[in-house]
């Protein structure tokens, strides 16, 4: 009798020793996701929602299953909205530590200094990872930065994201400009600013780029960018081929050829850097500009010396056998 009741102890311990280990092993162990793969925690997500997902998804046998090892196993923490990257193999244990305790994984858009609002609107829809329509924002309204989002995101919210850091950034900067500047508003700087950006590829040069033109400006002279001359034209983009003489002498918001002062609006999106050089342009007395070859250009005050710079600037160019 004594022993008919140890063997049957015996086997309801080796029964819940197996069922333990069915029950551990179910949860430290499985065969996971047969590749790597990444999985969306919605914003506002359960664990139960969550281990509904994860089984509809093939990554875990059974959402009843993994929720009952969870509440059991697991810490209790909540999952974390966002998207996270998922192991090949990982067991039903790792994944909700990972989206538990994991880094989402961040995707970016990036928008250079100088970009176009036109090519900034190119750049959103062809991301395949953003979902809905966007107008192209108001040119100079975007602060050019590498701009984090999330799968799925709407393009119009990554755009919103974009606008108020430049509204940010200007408003932070425009009480600290410098004392008696002749742009008088944060939308007149802006339209310099886009100026000084696509007339110089040398960032050393932005200051001395806006102080010829802050120059120019208080003189009342044309300031003769010929970006302002492409823009009406290309909204921005690279025009490919050289300007003609009729569009030098085209009259409309944005020529500063035909026109003094300032174009209606930015020709372009302004970086961080030639916001500040308006805002602080460099001290001189420079009124002409010329490219010198090298990236960058030649400074004078004098309209006899900048008559020489071009002349040094043309014989450079014969001497490279792009002009006769």
């Amino acid at each position: 009798m004594k022993r008919g009741c140890a063997v049957l102890v015996a086997i309801a311990i080796l029964a819940m020793l197996g069922a333990g280990g069915w029950f551990m092993a179910g949860w430290y162990g499985g065969a996971g996701p047969e590749k790597a793969t990444s999985f969306v925690v919605p914003s506002g997500a359960t664990l139960t929602s969550t281990a509904d997902k994860l089984g509809e998804e093939g990554l875990i046998a059974s959402a009843d299953g993994f929720l009952l090892r969870a509440k059991v196993l697991a810490s209790g923490d909540p999952v974390k909205a966002g998207e996270f990257a998922i192991p090949k193999g990982a067991s039903p244990a790792t994944i909700l530590d990972i989206l538990q305790h994991g880094e989402v994984i961040r995707r970016f858009v990036t928008v250079p200094e100088g970009l176009p609002s036109i090519m900034v609107h190119e750049r959103l829809m062809a991301e395949p990872l953003l979902t809905g329509q966007v107008p192209v924002p108001a040119e100079g309204s975007v602060l050019p930065d590498s701009y984090d989002f999330e799968r799925g995101e709407a393009r119009a919210d990554v755009v919103a994201r974009m606008q108020k850091a430049m509204s940010d950034f200007i408003a932070a900067e425009w009480p600290r400009r410098d004392k008696d500047l002749p742009v008088t508003t944060p939308e007149q700087a802006l339209s310099l600013a886009a100026i000084v950006e696509k007339e110089t590829g040398v960032p050393e040069e932005r200051r001395m780029v806006a102080g010829l033109y802050t120059n120019r400006l208080r003189k009342g002279m044309r300031l003769q960018a010929d970006p302002t001359i492409i823009y009406p034209i290309t909204k921005g983009k690279p025009l490919g081929r050289r300007i003609r003489r009729s569009e030098i002498d085209a009259v409309n918001g944005y020529n500063t050829y035909s026109m003094a002062g300032l174009p209606v609006g930015p020709i372009t999106n302004p970086g961080r850097e030639s916001i500040l050089a308006v805002l602080h342009p460099a001290k001189t007395d420079a009124i002409y500009m010329v490219a010198d070859g090298s990236g960058g250009h030649a400074f004078s005050d004098t309209l006899d010396g900048h008559n020489d710079n071009v002349a040094a600037w043309r014989k450079l160019r014969r001497q490279r056998g792009e002009i006769e």
